[in-house]
């Protein structure tokens, strides 16, 4: 298509550009954005910057759509204290009363040059993403777009930054952007073009360590780890081995590497909030503080880190064309989000599996969970996958509560079952001859080298899988994204040689994510998840006992059969109702209490995956290590 041709022209040769620069001095047109962290703790950062103005006005935008958020969640609301001046004299703006992230400013004849100076008041809550909480008393995750403005207008490929950091004393820092300078607590970073400053955040702290993933190789793959402790740093060996796995199974998937270096920038912190955040040459990862110290958590947190490196090739090397926008106040278009994240939500299961961040025990189990969520969900009923993807903007920040009715971002989990289900057809019409992995090596792989982004529609998709396998791919993704359907894609798990099915005993996988995100999950069996920490009803699922019997979403559960209510407590309860045992519910709404009597005598009822007979087992076939392991320089 010419239009992708145009696109994908314009961005790679913008990126070369401003890779390009990182070698030169900074010149006078480039910005100059000055950080100073040294009040983090406080979750103060004091922000200063300098722009090559003329005499006129001058419009000042500050970034809204976050690459990788999906959605237009840039913090404005965060910027305090704003002033603007030139030669050292205020200059009066005045915000945009339509667009509220832009600012205009007139400028006077023989200026040449306008400051910016403002405070950013970082989030203390945990809830959202890069604009919750980030800093604590012993690190900062510093994300670039929430210090600065840009010219309106430009495209950011075009606009070099010079950008400064200081830190409190003795702190370290891990980043991928390329470093000037370092002297004492202040760090000078080579002149970057606006897109790969934005794409480079810097975690720092106290407590700070960098673990070689690659050792004796290049590129340099590292987890540099910030944490509340010295303690939450200690990394076992055996994770390290599987991580160094990890980057060879990613290469051995792809082909290629489309960055100088990778940096997972990890917080350790029980402070901050709780993401994956994808950037082409680094993720910002945030994780419990204990995670390599206790199981619980460090299997929960398994997923995290496999799916932000496969972000590197699925999203940010090839990425939507309606996600590709220029700059930071075009609207983004997240209706392939079932392929940026979607596929990526498979391989990232695929890869922590071949790399032993996960078992394929632990694998089969994560899958079993997902996908029996997946089909206890009426609003399937209502809203086909493709509205999830083109509603994400609204649905990241969604409640929780009647999620299974509303749904939610399901095309990350549902995104999973159909990938899986292509990945097999391949699989099966090839005879074994061919897999995903050589629509990924064709689509994702290529010539190795710096960032470039090539943007792709579902046309490209379409074309890279038929030539890896001649099959209706149109019709195929049509079926499962954009048609209702009562039940998510099974064929794949099922074609794959594995079938859903219910049994009485809770999985580890699921006792280690209820220890660690503190919920009950009885979503399978009386439809309840429950917060344990107080109580509080998360969701009730339509159509199952607890709804049924007047059961919703926000109540406090307080007894169980007459008696205060604990997890063991209710478990217990839900366990006697396999004979005749009744189920009633004390719960408190409001200021009001009320009993609820259900109905269920199905006992208890969690999902696992078993092997059908006769079959093959392509999910085992799938999940098993294909790389050499790394032995020294290659």
């Amino acid at each position: 298509m010419i239009g992708v041709r145009t696109a994908r022209h314009i961005r790679s040769i913008g990126l070369a550009v401003a890779l390009g620069s990182v070698a030169r001095m900074a010149r006078a047109s480039d910005i100059t954005l000055d950080v100073d962290a040294s009040e983090a703790p406080r979750k103060i950062l004091h922000v200063h910057m300098s722009l090559p103005a003329a005499a006129g006005t001058l419009s000042l935008s500050y970034p809204k759509w976050i690459p990788g958020e999906h959605a237009p969640t840039g913090p404005v609301t965060d910027v305090a204290g704003l002033r603007v001046s030139a030669g050292g004299k205020p200059l009066v703006w005045r915000r945009d009363l339509v667009d509220m992230y832009r600012i205009d400013v007139d400028v006077p004849s023989g200026a040449n040059a306008v400051d910016v100076a403002f405070d950013f008041l970082s989030a203390a809550g945990p809830e959202g993403f890069s604009s919750a909480a980030s800093a604590t008393e012993e690190l900062l995750v510093l994300s670039w777009n929430q210090v600065l403005f840009y010219p309106t207008g430009e495209p950011s490929d075009r606009l070099a930054y010079v950008a400064s950091l200081t830190l409190p004393s003795g702190w370290k820092y891990g980043t991928a952007l390329p470093l000037d300078r370092a002297e004492g607590t202040h760090v000078r970073f080579a002149p970057a073009s606006l897109t790969t400053l934005i794409d480079s955040p810097v975690l720092a702290g106290a407590h700070f360590r960098s673990v070689d993933l690659s050792p004796g190789q290049t590129p340099r793959h590292s987890i540099d780890m910030a944490c509340d402790s010295d303690a939450g740093l200690e990394m076992p060996a055996a994770q390290i081995t599987n991580y160094r796995n990890l980057i060879a199974e990613s290469y051995a998937l792809f082909g290629a590497r489309h960055y100088r270096d990778y940096h997972f920038l990890l917080t350790l912190s029980d402070h901050v909030a709780h993401f994956g955040l994808e950037h082409h040459e680094s993720s910002d990862d945030r994780s419990y503080e204990r995670m390599w110290l206790n199981d619980d958590q460090r299997i929960a947190s398994s997923n995290l880190m496999p799916h932000e490196l496969v972000h590197s090739w699925n999203g940010k090397y090839r990425r939507p064309a309606g996600l590709a926008t220029p700059d930071y106040q075009q609207p983004m278009k997240d209706d392939l989000l079932w392929v940026y994240e979607g596929l990526t939500q498979y391989l990232g299961f695929v890869l922590g599996a071949r790399s032993g961040v996960r078992t394929q025990d632990q694998a089969r189990q994560a899958l079993a969970l997902l996908t029996a969520a997946l089909d206890h969900e009426p609003g399937r009923g209502w809203r086909p996958l493709h509205d999830t993807a083109a509603e994400a903007p609204l649905l990241y920040s969604s409640s929780r509560m009647w999620r299974s009715w509303r749904r939610g971002t399901d095309f990350y989990d549902e995104g999973l079952l159909v990938w899986l289900e292509a990945d097999v057809t391949i699989r099966r019409a090839s005879q074994g001859k061919r897999s995903l992995d050589d629509f990924c090596k064709r689509f994702h792989g290529g010539t190795s080298g710096p960032p470039m982004v090539v943007p792709y529609t579902l046309d490209d998709v379409v074309a890279a899988l038929q030539t890896v396998q001649p099959h209706d791919w149109r019709g195929f993704f049509a079926a499962r994204i954009d048609s209702l359907t009562p039940h998510p894609p099974l064929r794949g798990l099922e074609d794959g040689g594995w079938k859903l099915t219910y049994v009485d005993s809770i999985p580890a996988v699921l006792k280690s994510l209820e220890s660690a995100n503190e919920f009950v999950d009885l979503t399978t069996s009386i439809g309840l998840r429950i917060s344990s920490k107080d109580g509080t009803i998360e969701d009730v699922i339509p159509g199952m006992a607890a709804a049924a019997a007047g059961m919703a979403p926000g109540m406090k559960l307080v007894a169980v059969n007459g008696r205060h209510w604990s997890r063991d407590v209710l478990r217990d309860a839900v366990r006697a109702t396999s004979g005749t045992a009744p189920l009633e519910l004390l719960a408190d709404n409001g200021e009001f209490y009320r009993t609820y009597r259900l109905s269920y005598h199905g006992g208890p009822r969690f999902p696992r995956l078993e092997r059908v007979a006769g079959r093959q087992d392509l999910l085992s076939a799938i999940l098993a290590p294909r790389a050499t392991r790394p032995q020294g320089k290659r």
